[in-house]
């Protein structure tokens, strides 16, 4: 599904390069759960940044399901971003002017799919997420493991071959860590192929690979 060959990204300061990545090969099949892990500043959020089409490296080359994306125009690769990508931010980058109801629908309106369409996903998905309750409610009216639980709906809703999340715990309690940890396992099950960043060891062993990064390198 993924091929990274030779990867590297750097910043230049003071007339040299400073690296955030530096020659990273990975190879990732469909329908695996890979856990990125090592120390702040290791280069795991650019990793994931360029997996996610958000960023893009200074060399090497990217393959996505058998395309080579660093040779497509910003709109290509904005297509396929849409169609086959969704992110999860620690953050949870919820629009707090939005109800979860039109958080959720949001990214619908880039795949131009009417309106009975979008009613129809966004109910689907909320009611899979246990939230019909709270669809009219506003972002700041939620605990923080309910807004990453709308984070990931509005992730999910697009039907991703891939999710991207980001510290997907990083704010919450563990009891509410672990219900989203779960949630990505029953996902995965279902197919959908997932990369996370993540310092806890706790959620890493979730996944079926662990890739270790230490100064913009893999460690193997």
């Amino acid at each position: 599904m993924i091929q990274l060959q030779h990867i590297s990204k750097w910043v230049n300061q003071g007339g040299r390069r400073v690296f955030i990545l530096k020659d990273i090969s990975i190879n990732i099949q469909e329908g695996e759960f890979i856990s990125i892990m090592g120390p702040s500043g290791s280069g795991k959020s650019t990793l994931l940044n360029v997996i996610g089409m958000l960023d893009e490296p200074n060399e090497g080359e990217y393959d996505f399901m058998g395309t080579n994306v660093l040779t497509l125009k910003e709109k290509q690769r904005s297509e396929i971003y849409k169609s086959h990508i969704g992110f999860v931010f620690q953050a949870y980058h919820l629009i707090d002017e939005l109800t979860v109801y039109e958080n959720i629908e949001t990214p619908l309106f880039y795949q131009n799919i009417k309106a009975a369409g979008r009613k129809a996903m966004v109910a689907d998905i909320i009611d899979r997420f246990q939230m019909v309750g709270k669809k009219d409610l506003f972002p700041a009216q939620l605990s923080g493991g309910q807004q990453q639980l709308v984070g990931i709906a509005r992730a999910l809703i697009v039907k991703p071959k891939l999710i991207l999340a980001d510290e997907p715990t990083g704010n919450l309690n563990s009891k509410q860590g672990e219900e989203i940890m779960e949630l990505f396992k029953d996902l995965n099950n279902e197919g959908v192929t997932i990369i996370q960043v993540t310092h806890s060891e706790k959620n890493a062993a979730y996944g079926s690979r662990i890739i270790n990064l230490l100064d913009g390198r893999v460690i193997l």
